[in-house]
């Protein structure tokens, strides 16, 4: 008898895993997508689904290098008893965490903020295990000078011309896909919503206006995808077009790299203490982004934003929340909290820290317990 209950309790909890593990995708509410690789992970089908959920809830509160330091602290040091600036005040981490691979093309130990390669493995695996979402971008270096992302000596079209140069950058994608897939929790690869060559119709990035034409841009992009998908075989990634804030002359799909490469659109806005500007800025792009999107039947986000050191006084109630809230963006990404002359999100002593409270109080606010039980 003893053996038949431990049969018939196996079999049970055996059905229930088959079930769940089994539910159904798609349904009535969330037709299934096109993306940009037809052998997407479940997981990374699984987090489009969750990002369109919340997109309907709200918008999912992200922040970049959110647990690898902050204002006084750093994760490296073995004192640190801080989560996140975020945590601090809010008392929940945010819901997107924002990490940059700069450097691992060079196969570094560290990116360009000195944040060791793993242990942003590990901040990853946590954050995932924890139901947070993983967004990176990639400040990757000048492949024909060797200077940095900010070194904008035209380089892009020798990547298809010169032969050293195309063998280098194919040999960085290498290095990047190795470090994908080690992310990974109980065996299976970790969604990433990757957001390459960001800004790029701005002067200060290499792949940029006027350093980089549209034509190359795109061959960049794909050739790209091509590697990581088609020869690398990394297969969970969703690809995040960003352009920076648009000025008057500026076309949001002059670099576009076409529906089958791109999975969800972003913008990334800051405000350089200039509210007004801000807000005309953030209501008609977003007002853009939304209408391309929707029309394309992809998702889009906030992909950067802030305003540094936040002098503004309820900067995050009066300022961005009125302007998003009905925007129906799936996350957006507050930048780094580098230093004191360098934070976009508030330290527990900042005069704005009770009004990011209150901001994290607002219905449409959603940080990581906010999403953890949504469908997905």
């Amino acid at each position: 008898m003893i053996w038949k209950n431990i049969i018939t309790k196996t079999a049970y909890i055996f059905f229930l895993v088959f079930f769940y593990s089994c539910k159904p995708l798609y349904n009535s509410e969330y037709k299934k997508p096109v993306l940009v690789d037809n052998k997407t992970t479940r997981l990374t089908k699984k987090l489009h689904k969750k990002l369109t959920y919340i997109s309907k809830e709200g918008f999912a509160i992200g922040h970049q290098d959110a647990t690898s330091y902050g204002i006084g602290w750093n994760s490296l040091n073995e004192m640190n008893t801080v989560e996140s600036d975020v945590f601090e005040i809010v008392k929940d981490n945010p819901a997107v965490y924002g990490f940059d691979i700069s450097k691992i093309e060079l196969e570094s130990i560290q990116n360009l903020d000195s944040v060791p390669f793993n242990a942003m493995r590990n901040e990853i695996i946590t954050a995932h295990k924890n139901g947070g979402i993983i967004t990176i971008s990639w400040h990757a270096d000048n492949p024909t000078t060797n200077g940095n992302s900010w070194d904008t000596k035209s380089t892009v079209n020798n990547i298809f011309t010169d032969k050293t140069i195309k063998t280098k950058y194919e040999l960085w994608i290498e290095h990047l896909a190795a470090f994908i897939k080690t992310l990974q929790y109980k065996g299976k690869s970790i969604p990433v919503l990757f957001r390459p060559f960001h800004e790029m119709n701005g002067f200060w990035f290499w792949w940029g206006d006027p350093n980089c034409n549209a034509i190359d841009y795109i061959r960049l992009w794909r050739k790209t995808v091509r590697l990581l998908r088609d020869e690398h075989k990394v297969h969970n990634l969703l690809y995040v077009y960003s352009p920076n804030k648009l000025n008057p002359n500026d076309d949001f799909m002059k670099y576009y790299p076409g529906d089958n490469y791109v999975d969800i659109l972003g913008i990334d806005i800051y405000d350089f203490k200039n509210a007004q500007n801000y807000i005309k800025s953030v209501v008609k792009d977003l007002a853009l982004v939304k209408k391309i999107a929707t029309s394309k039947n992809k998702l889009y986000a906030f992909t950067e934003t802030g305003l540094e050191k936040i002098p503004t006084p309820n900067w995050f109630t009066q300022v961005l929340y009125p302007n998003i809230k009905d925007s129906g963006i799936s996350w957006i990404l507050f930048w780094r909290n580098a230093h004191l002359n360098h934070y976009y999100v508030p330290h527990k002593e900042h005069e704005n820290a009770e009004d990011f409270k209150v901001f994290a109080n607002y219905p449409k606010t959603l940080f990581l317990k906010d999403i953890q039980n949504l469908e997905n």
